[in-house]
């Protein structure tokens, strides 16, 4: 077992160092980057951590070995004349505790120290050479010993001066200046939609397009794209003895007196909790910023103390990159499996490498059908970036083709039901490949995991693992069976007793209660959510009404297309359909809005016509709590924020929807502030 374990170990180690080979290569050699840095950051700290636990496998060759690649061959290269280091990386509060630690044990016991905390700009390094207060050269950072001259360019970017601000300093002949070059988001949207106009493939990010501006052979094309700039670093020949600056807090200021834009969000920390206050703040609010930024920097604030602790072969010990936990994340595709759904959709899910990402591991992720499989040309073996989809489900974003082993083949969907067997249909016009056989166990196993659900007949105790043991037994062939299920029958089940059986059945009783609004949506006809059924069930009072409603009457509802309104029509017209609902109302299930109900509706429609989105964690109400209070009051709850949403209810940890509600102007509410209407006048 565990030579192979390390044959798994060493395999792994080879083909981090191919992927990371292949990246440097096209960064620096070919100018042509094929990963963003983020993903180039997560292999590479796979590849360290895995020659740190297995030192033995390290070799000279090994990306860890050595600084970088050699720089790009269009522009002049030129030697820095004081290197550009590279910052270790830490990913979280732990982490940055971590290299706290490690530094103190190089100095004296009690050594106090503050620390500057500077938002890191995701953008392209560049080094600045004044003589005499005048501009000579500018160099991009290459591998930190050699880059590439650029001065043309860097001379059309006006937030970098010309000439410095040396009131004070003209004893001294050459300054060096580092920072970071640019490109606004307002810019970078900008760009892209003139390139798309011209035909030309759009830039991935604003960091590819500052490094391909950057790199323009024409300075007039690096003018027009209005990059911007924050200085950072200040080295001055015998800065130190002549005591002009003796902290990284006085650089800053120093080189905003000599004409540099610096981060205004720039902090100052007495301790290590401080600054894991200021990296938690701006993990969210520098959503809202004017550009993109991946993390924080974090320098001791005394050059003494910089001094003492010196550098590793590779990093300056007296600073770290805290970075961001990844929104997207690379791992390796080691199968294509395909689930059939309670509608017999047949669903590619790409069965990956786990992998961390938004703090969660992830190993699954939705192809979603045979059209998505031939746009991202996804193979088995492929690298791949993953991300959260509205930060819940995982999807892949697009695949490394660079990166593709040489014996991959592509992906073909079944021709059958992986689980019936029989053949499957793709209709005219849609995306989706199904199994048509009503009697599939997967399309009877989802349809009854819907039924039990939450948000339909939320039957508490049955699971996906009861109601597969359900099926496969031939105790449910519907959801009507349920009503008909004994103690007695469940016990011969596994692992259930009397006790557990008997609370079941109560359970499965008490469904029958439920709403006429959360039957319609248990029968799980195509479309119809939560929200829609609940519109439905406000016009159609019960499920006779509805039966013989028309389409042109379905769609006539405010909020409901024709998609809909003709699945539902069809739905009703299915004979089988309409057993399954006499059966149902037999065992004494609502199929029709009750009185009282009713009147309660009518008596309290303080937000009718408002639309509501809920999003992130309530202090005291479960989100499905809020949403039935909004809706006894006659207003709407929809998943996603539009134009027409009126208010965004917003808990703890909310997400993208926040960002989007924000840019549209939609009023925010917290959860007081929505009891507070509810319980008054809006």
């Amino acid at each position: 077992m565990v030579e192979l374990i390390a044959l798994e170990v060493k395999q792994r180690i080879q083909e981090l160092r191919q992927l990371l080979q292949k990246a440097s290569y096209a960064y620096y050699v070919l100018d042509s980057p094929i990963m963003e840095d983020t993903v180039y950051d997560r292999l590479y700290r796979e590849l360290q951590d895995l020659e740190t636990k297995y030192p033995e496998l390290v070799t000279p060759d090994s990306p860890t070995q050595r600084v970088g690649e050699k720089p790009a061959t269009q522009f002049t290269s030129v030697r820095h004349n004081i290197p550009l280091y590279s910052l270790e990386n830490a990913f979280s509060v732990d982490e940055l505790r971590t290299w706290d630690q490690r530094w103190r044990r190089q100095l004296p016991a009690q050594t106090e120290a503050e620390y500057v905390c500077e938002l890191k700009i995701d953008g392209n390094a560049l080094a600045l050479t004044y003589e005499n207060g005048v501009l000579t050269r500018g160099a991009t950072r290459g591998d930190g010993v050699m880059g590439e001259d650029i001065t043309q360019n860097v001379r059309t970017i006006r937030s970098i001066p010309l000439r410095l601000n040396l009131e004070g300093l003209e004893n001294f002949e050459r300054v060096e200046v580092r920072g970071e070059a640019f490109l606004p988001l307002d810019v970078f949207k900008q760009i892209n939609e003139e390139r798309q106009k011209a035909g030309e493939s759009p830039f991935a990010n604003p960091r590819n397009a500052a490094a391909g501006t950057l790199r323009q052979l024409d300075s007039r094309i690096v003018a027009q794209r209005r990059l911007d700039f924050f200085a950072y670093t200040l080295h001055i020949p015998g800065m130190d003895d002549a005591s002009i600056a003796n902290t990284q807090w006085e650089a800053l200021e120093l080189l905003q007196k000599m004409g540099f834009k610096v981060n205004p969000n720039q902090r100052l920390c007495s301790s290590v909790e401080e600054v894991a206050q200021y990296y938690q703040y701006w993990d969210t609010e520098r959503l809202n910023l004017p550009y993109m930024t991946d993390g924080v920097v974090v320098k001791i604030n005394s050059f003494k103390l910089q001094e003492q602790l010196g550098f590793t072969q590779k990093f300056p010990r007296w600073a770290v990159a805290l970075k961001y936990a990844a929104e997207e994340a690379p791992t390796r595709v080691e199968n294509i499996a395909v689930n059939v759904g309670r509608t017999g959709a047949l669903t590619p899910l790409a069965e990956m490498r786990p992998v961390q990402l938004a703090g969660t591991t992830v190993s699954r992720a939705t192809l979603h059908n045979a059209d998505r499989i031939a746009q991202l040309d996804i193979r088995i073996g492929d690298t791949v970036i993953v991300r959260k989809a509205g930060e819940i489900i995982p999807e892949v974003v697009r695949v490394l083709t660079e990166l593709r082993p040489p014996d991959t083949k592509p992906f073909v969907m079944p021709s059958h039901c992986p689980v019936c067997g029989q053949p499957v249909v793709r209709e005219m016009g849609e995306a989706v490949t199904r199994c048509v056989n009503a009697s599939c166990a997967a399309i009877l196993k989802g349809a009854i995991e819907h039924w039990v659900s939450r948000d339909a007949l939320d039957i508490r105790g049955i699971g996906e693992k009861l109601v597969h043991q359900l099926v496969d037994k031939g105790l449910v062939h519907s959801v009507a069976d349920l009503y008909d299920l004994s103690a007695e029958q469940l016990c011969d089940l596994e692992r259930m007793g009397k006790k557990l059986a008997e609370k079941l059945v109560d359970a499965i009783a008490q469904s029958k209660s439920q709403s006429w609004a959360r039957v319609l949506y248990g029968l799980g006809i195509r479309h119809v959510g939560s929200v829609t059924a609940q519109t439905l069930t406000e016009k159609f009072k019960s499920v006779e009404q509805l039966k013989v409603a028309r389409i042109s009457d379905i769609e006539g509802i405010y909020g409901i297309g024709a998609e809909i309104a003709e699945s539902v029509y069809q739905w009703f017209h299915i004979d089988a359909n309409l057993t399954l609902i006499e059966r149902l109302q037999v065992a004494g299930l609502q199929f029709a809005t009750k009185e009282d109900d009713a009147k309660v509706k009518n008596g309290n429609q303080k937000l009718a016509g408002k639309t509501f989105v809920i999003t992130g964690t309530l202090p005291t109400l479960k989100r499905d709590e809020a949403k039935a209070l909004i809706q006894k009051a006659g207003g709407k709850v929809t998943d996603s924020v539009s134009k027409k949403t009126d208010y965004l209810v917003v808990g703890e940890e909310a997400g993208s929807k926040l960002e989007k509600a924000q840019a549209l102007g939609i009023k925010q509410l917290s959860e007081a502030q929505l009891l507070e209407i509810l319980e008054g006048d809006i």
